[in-house]
């Protein structure tokens, strides 16, 4: 096993149930919600980074942060760092649709491919992949449970 890819990973019960977050030294790279695989090559660390992270998300989950200040990395397709890209700019407690985000990335007919970068989005939570519902309006697809993401987007409701 190659230790230059082996990622730090923690474990944190928060209001949304477990959540692991994971990074690789220098960036957050995963957070992973209950239910949802965790990254592979992954040895139990709590690092000062995903120390901070987790002081970050459960400051969010208080209503007591709109914006995260955390170095990522997520890594995927360009199409999915572009849509990744897109979904970082949704502002807290707004909704986008799978076809506005495709419409933002210039490739008004990706609206199914947008959904499934949404799904492989690898930073729940920090890349707001739960800001995105059908068009509409209904919730669609979370990788937490649909319940979560009705949480996290009555949460922002509640503190924007």
């Amino acid at each position: 096993m190659n230790l230059i890819n082996i990622k730090n990973i923690y474990y944190y019960q928060t209001l949304i149930g477990r959540i692991g977050i994971a990074d690789n030294g220098d960036t957050i790279t995963d957070v992973v919600l209950h239910g949802e695989k965790a990254p592979v090559n992954c040895r139990i660390n709590e690092s000062q980074l995903i120390k901070s992270a987790a002081a970050q998300i459960n400051e969010y989950l208080a209503g007591r942060r709109k914006i995260f200040d955390l170095p990522l990395m997520a890594e995927g397709t360009r199409f999915q760092q572009q849509v990744w890209q897109a979904l970082q700019g949704i502002p807290y407690g707004e909704t986008r649709s799978y076809q506005q985000i495709a419409e933002q990335i210039g490739n008004i007919k990706a609206c199914r491919a947008v959904g499934m970068a949404n799904n492989r989005n690898p930073i729940a939570i920090v890349i707001p992949c739960h800001r995105v519902i059908g068009k509409n309006g209904t919730l669609v697809g979370y990788g937490g449970g649909l319940d979560v993401k009705a949480r996290l987007l009555e949460l922002e409701k509640t503190h924007s």
